[in-house]
């Protein structure tokens, strides 16, 4: 499948990847990186990138960087609770779009280490037969996420900045 009859779709968990590549290298993801090593295998045909949207410069800048390299750039406002929590939650925003989605892709790419996903993931191979790369900080990936996908990818070095 890796050739250009391979239509794929990339969801990228924002939040999940930042905090997950932090706490375990203290670095960045690159995304320009991922989307070069993608259009090697087939033709990216959706890329949504899921964000808190605090208004920071830093941030607008990245999500410029993401606008640049193709993503859809999505945002939700970052809620502070009362109590000091905060709330900033795309999981059903992903899972909605990951299954409109796998309906007409050959491969969905998911960014996040988060194991409610797996359920998700089982159920687009199961119903549409599609393939489920997921790539995930390994220490910090459910490992009933790593298990239900097709292929799981370890980000390390080579996908960082």
């Amino acid at each position: 499948m890796e050739n250009e009859a391979n239509k794929i779709a990339i969801f990228a968990d924002v939040q999940n990847i930042y905090y997950t590549t932090r706490q375990a290298y203290n670095r960045q993801f690159n995304y320009r990186q991922l989307w070069q090593r993608l259009t090697e295998k087939g033709e990216i045909v959706s890329a949504i990138a899921y964000a808190i949207d605090r208004g920071d410069d830093k941030q607008i800048k990245f999500q410029a960087v993401l606008k640049h390299i193709g993503f859809n750039v999505k945002l939700k406002p970052f809620i502070q609770r009362s109590d000091g929590s905060a709330k900033g939650d795309w999981d059903v925003g992903i899972t909605i779009d990951v299954m409109e989605a796998a309906r007409s892709v050959d491969t969905v790419v998911l960014l996040s280490g988060d194991g409610d996903f797996d359920m998700l993931l089982e159920k687009i191979i199961a119903d549409y037969h599609v393939r489920a790369e997921v790539y995930g900080v390994p220490a910090l990936t459910a490992g009933s996420l790593m298990a239900v996908a097709s292929i799981f990818h370890p980000i390390y070095e080579d996908l960082l900045l």
